[in-house]
C-alpha cells in the first residue's frame, strides 16, 4: 500500500502518568498549571513545525491526559503503554506526517529554538540525513532533547526493531545502525553539558529545580536556554536542588547494549 503524507512536521510529546518515582509528574504544577501545558505552549513557539500532538497510552490512567487535552484544544493520540516506537508511527500515520519529532514530557524546558534548529537541520539536508537530534552523542543539557527522523526511517526502524529498549525508546534501532541510516547532530555551541545541567524531569527535586527556574523567569515568558544558564550564574544554588542526579539517565539499564552510546554519557546511582 502506498500511502500519502502531507508536509507536516510533527512533534511528538509523549506523555504518560505511570512514573514510580514522581507520580503524575507531568501534571504537576507551576505557575498554576501543569507542566505539560507549559511544555506545550514552549514548543508552539518554534517556528517551523507544523502541529505538536500529545501521545499517552491507552491505559485507564492516562484518560486524564486526555481530558487535559481535549479542554486545552490540543490534539493528542492513544497507542502503546510500553512500546513508543509503535505509538509515533501510529501518531505518525494518523497526522499524515513526512517527518516526526520526539520530545519526552519530562523536558519542559524545551526551547523552541533549539527544535528550531534541529529541524532545520533536516530541512536543510533531507538528501543526507534520515535522523537528526541534538540528542546523539548528547551536549545539551539533559532535559533539552530533540530527536526526529523522516517517516520512512519511522516505518523501517518500526518494522524492524524487535529488542525491547528499541521498542521503549523509539530510536535506538536507527542510532545503532548508522550503515543504514544517515544521521546527523545539532551540537551545543557553549560545549558539552550533558553530564554537568540536569534540566529533566524524573525525581522530587527535579521538579523543585524546574519549578524554581520557571519562577524565577517568570517576568521573561519566552525564556530559553541562554536565560536559564545566566540565571544559574547568578544563582548557583539553584543547581545544587538536583545535583544529586548529575548524569543519572535511562542508558544506565541498558550497558553494553547500546552500541553508540558511550558510558561516559551516563552513570549509576546506588
Amino acid at each position: 500500500m502506498v500511502r500519502k503524507f502531507q508536509k507536516m512536521k510533527l512533534v511528538c510529546v509523549q506523555a504518560r502518568l505511570g512514573s514510580s518515582r514522581l507520580p503524575k509528574k507531568v501534571l504537576l504544577e507551576v505557575l498554576g498549571r501543569p507542566l505539560l501545558l507549559h511544555q506545550i505552549e514552549r514548543i508552539e513557539r518554534a517556528n517551523n513545525v507544523d502541529k505538536v500532538v500529545v501521545i499517552t497510552s491507552t491505559e485507564k490512567k492516562n484518560d486524564l491526559i486526555e481530558e487535559i487535552c481535549k479542554e486545552s484544544n490540543i490534539d493528542y493520540f492513544r497507542g502503546s503503554e510500553l512500546d513508543l516506537l509503535d505509538r509515533h508511527y501510529r501518531a505518525a500515520i494518523e497526522y499524515k506526517a513526512d517527518f516526526v519529532i520526539k520530545i519526552p514530557s519530562d523536558c519542559p524546558l524545551v526551547d523552541p529554538k533549539i527544535v528550531q534548529e534541529v529541524v532545520s537541520l533536516w530541512e536543510s539536508n533531507k538528501d543526507l540525513y534520515d535522523y537528526v537530534s541534538n540528542y546523539h552523542p548528547p551536549t545539551f543539557p539533559d532535559g533539552l532533547d530533540v530527536e526526529g527522523c523522516s517517516i520512512e526511517a519511522l516505518e523501517l526502524a518500526w518494522q524492524r526493531a524487535k529488542k525491547p529498549y528499541e521498542r521503549e525508546h523509539t530510536f535506538p534501532y536507527i542510532w545503532d545502525q548508522p550503515d543504514k541510516f544517515k544521521i546527523g547532530n545539532y551540537v551545543n555551541s557553549h560545549g558539552n553539558m550533558f553530564m554537568t545541567h540536569r534540566w529533566t524531569l524524573d525525581y522530587p527535586e527535579d521538579y523543585q529545580f524546574i519549578k524554581t527556574i520557571f519562577e524565577e523567569l517568570k517576568a521573561i515568558p519566552n525564556f530559553g536556554m541562554s536565560d536559564v544558564l545566566e540565571l544559574l550564574k547568578r544563582n548557583p544554588e539553584i543547581a545544587d536542588i538536583n545535583r544529586m542526579y548529575l548524569g543519572v539517565n535511562w542508558y544506565r539499564h541498558h550497558e553494553g547494549a547500546l552500541k553508540t552510546v558511550d558510558k561516559a554519557q551516563y552513570k549509576n546511582i546506588p
